[in-house]
């Protein structure tokens, strides 16, 4: 392939990769929203009492992006991805509330890992499977972070996914190896979910981690489980340390392991497991 076609495809990717930055920060924050949402109508169904009035019509789509200071509604002109930060200066037109950087952090990292996969696998299948892949780990690190939570709505597309693709050889792991991976990795911890409890009475992890880790075995098969593994615990436990020398640690000293499971994802994806394998031991 000519180099400027290669280019090309991989600057389309990094501009597909920054919009669906963008709609992740919205999954981000609102599906946990969505979901405590869906909780507590259930909670009162059960319990048989009194439904609340209509809430106003609230998912991913709709009602659209406003400030959370002023109310003020985002013009798509004030929501381009990345540039607009840049050109607003991190701020709201109406109000000049501050908008966090992190917005254009998650659209720029999404656009990156979106134009690595183009670079690595071209404008195929497999491209497009991993960017998929790169997008669910982004949204899952940052709402775990956030919430302690990780989505049913995203843990089990991304295992099913893993499987499907496997089948259709855009991962390069057979279908055998991504099936017990996803066995192997949904069983180890939920072993040592178990053993822990046992032991201390409890609770060292969610049954999310299961899930996630299962989902990543799918992707990657069985033999990359244990430098996933290996780099999300190591990574996991310098964060840990680092937050409480500083006593930034969430009350209980809650410290949610899921963002380091997708990190070891990412890893495992850019750098191959066997060489997080060579460099940890």
């Amino acid at each position: 392939m000519p180099p400027d076609v290669l280019w090309m495809q991989i600057a389309c990717g990094g501009l597909l990769g920054f919009v669906v930055g963008s709609f992740l920060n919205v999954v981000v924050y609102r599906l946990p929203k969505m979901m405590e949402m869906q909780w507590l109508a259930e909670c009162a169904e059960l319990t048989g009492q009194q439904s609340a009035p209509e809430p106003e019509r609230f998912n991913l789509w709709v009602p659209h992006s406003r400030c959370p200071g002023c109310g003020h509604a985002i013009r798509w002109f004030e929501n381009i991805p990345v540039l607009s930060y840049v050109f607003l200066r991190g701020k709201c037109s109406a109000c000049g509330a501050h908008i966090s950087i992190r917005y254009p952090l998650v659209e720029l990292g999404t656009g990156l890992l979106f134009a690595y996969c183009v670079w690595r696998w071209n404008w195929q299948w497999s491209a497009l499977a991993w960017c998929g892949f790169s997008a669910t780990l982004v949204a899952l690190t940052l709402i775990d972070w956030d919430t302690t939570l990780l989505p049913d709505s995203l843990t089990l597309p991304l295992l099913w996914a893993g499987l499907i693709a496997a089948q259709l050889e855009w991962t390069g792991v057979g279908l055998p190896n991504a099936l017990w991976g996803a066995v192997a990795g949904y069983m180890s911890l939920w072993l040592v979910y178990w053993a822990f409890k046992l032991a201390t009475g409890k609770e060292g992890m969610g049954f999310g981690d299961f899930k996630l880790f299962a989902a990543l075995g799918a992707w990657f098969g069985w033999q990359a489980l244990v430098p996933i593994i290996l780099i999300a615990s190591v990574i996991g436990a310098l964060v840990g340390l680092a937050m409480k020398a500083r006593q930034s640690l969430r009350e209980g000293g809650v410290v949610p392991f899921g963002p380091f499971l997708s990190l070891g994802g990412i890893t495992a994806m850019v750098l191959g497991p066997q060489v997080i394998l060579r460099a940890i031991l």
